[in-house]
């Protein structure tokens, strides 16, 4: 019997290399696993399924929604090769897998300056890339039927074909700890998360920035609230946006958001009451605030002369989000600012570490996108540089020394998040075949609870 050897992986692959060794997967075993182009991106280059197995219930797994979160591709591979390797997960379960290589193929080929490697902070932020808000694949600002994105319609399109019992969309943190984000609860999931993540030495996030108005079902793992409308930094920090998430909830699918970390910060554990919230959040909010003031001067001076700079226009807009949003961000943490505020929840020294962590990632951005701006433009025209650098290495050097982040190989990552989806599936399997002996009818069809009544 053909055995698959689980041969660790180094560094992220490429776009081309997803497509390269799913395609050398099937053509060893053509009888398991089946190959075939879903959809088209933005600029023409193939989104590719791999599906194994040839089981009834439907699991699908999608790999790069983020364009800067490679681990998932790595992790899809992965997926494959032990889904071949081991028939429970296959004919045991009656499952397929269906795997997603690369839902933003287009905007990880632009992070292709840092993904071979070497893996520092300076490089990763500098050669930085994801899209403007409303450029990512899987939200939905104007609802599913109002959905432009080739990219989005191929994954809406594939929800509805498979109907899946789960669906699993792999992301990347690029500083910090592990979680999981759910939309229906899954018993024994923190256990399980809690017990890979001890293995491997991947700290649990146990107060991520964006899931601070969230329930919470155990250490790590989150309920997604229902979608609901607001402005734009409310969609981010207080709640669910309508996206391809809860698509799939009339079909009774269980999505899971898993979230692996490239640098890991301990403090992101540290479950501890703070001994002194209130000053580490004036501190976070204030430093966010100036440096966003900082960043937009020097967007001032260098927008004048990025006229026939290629590409200027899809740098630009993610800048302009991210600088749009600081303001609204700060204010929400700052505890000094209380007229019209939503009050924050109890605070634990791990909530404390995110805020300043996101904050900081939010600042490194923009820095990193601006960075490339004057790079392509060839000539740095408006003095600006130099000062970019020094950013970027200071904040960086935050990140290590103040945060402690601390690097996560490859092969570590791909296994965290692996085997989180595969605790996933096991727990959702053991839910629909539940459901299914019960004949419980309509289920998945009542709308969400709101997340005032969980």
């Amino acid at each position: 019997m053909w055995r698959c050897a689980l041969v660790p992986l180094l560094r992220y692959p490429t776009v081309d290399e997803l497509g390269a060794r799913a395609a050398a997967l099937v053509a060893r075993r053509p009888q398991d696993a089946r190959l075939r182009r879903v959809g088209t991106s933005r600029a023409g280059t193939p989104l590719w399924l791999l599906s194994v197995g040839h089981g009834v219930r439907q699991a699908l797994v999608v790999a790069g929604p983020h364009a800067n979160e490679p681990v998932g591709g790595a992790t899809v591979l992965r997926l494959a090769e032990r889904a071949l390797a081991d028939p429970r997960l296959t004919e045991g379960a009656d499952a397929t897998w269906n795997l997603l290589l690369c839902l933003d193929p287009d905007g990880l080929r632009r992070n292709e300056g840092w993904l071979p490697g070497p893996y520092t902070l300076g490089r990763y932020f500098r050669n930085f890339f994801r899209p403007g808000f409303m450029e990512q694949p899987e939200w939905l600002p104007d609802g599913a039927a109002g959905a432009a994105l080739p990219e989005t319609r191929t994954l809406l399109d594939l929800q509805d074909e498979l109907r899946p019992f789960l669906q699993c969309s792999l992301h990347g943190v690029d500083v910090g700890g592990g979680f999981v984000e759910l939309t229906h609860d899954l018993p024994g999931l923190a256990r399980r998360v809690a017990h890979t993540a001890a293995r491997l030495g991947v700290p649990r996030e146990l107060g991520p920035y964006d899931t601070l108005y969230w329930p919470s079902l155990g250490p790590a793992v989150y309920r997604i609230p229902p979608p609901q409308p607001g402005d734009l930094a409310a969609a981010i920090t207080e709640a669910a946006v309508e996206s391809t998430w809860f698509h799939p909830y009339r079909h009774g699918t269980v999505t899971a958001v898993v979230e692996a970390p490239m640098w890991a910060v301990d403090a992101v554990a540290d479950g501890s009451p703070p001994a002194d919230g209130t000053a580490v959040l004036r501190t976070v909010s204030h430093t966010l605030r100036h440096d966003a003031r900082r960043l937009a001067d020097l967007l001032a001076r260098i927008r004048p002369h990025l006229a026939g700079v290629p590409d200027a226009a899809r740098l630009l807009a993610p800048v302009d989000d991210y600088l749009l949003v600081c303001p609204g961000l700060a204010d929400t943490w700052d505890p000094d600012i209380t007229a019209g505020a939503r009050p924050l929840p109890p605070l634990s020294t791990a909530h404390l570490a995110a805020l300043r962590i996101a904050g900081r990632r939010l600042a490194l951005r923009t820095a990193g996108l601006l960075h490339q701006l004057v790079t392509r433009a060839g000539r740095d025209q408006a003095r600006v540089r130099a000062d970019l650098d020094r950013l970027i290495d200071e904040w960086c050097a935050d990140y290590r020394d103040g945060c402690g982040a601390r690097w996560i190989p490859v092969s570590r990552q791909v296994e965290y998040q692996s085997r989180v989806v595969l605790a996933a599936f096991e727990l959702a399997g053991r839910q629909a075949s539940a459901r299914s002996r019960s004949g419980e009818p309509g289920w998945g069809s009542e709308a969400a609870v709101p997340m005032h009544r969980e």
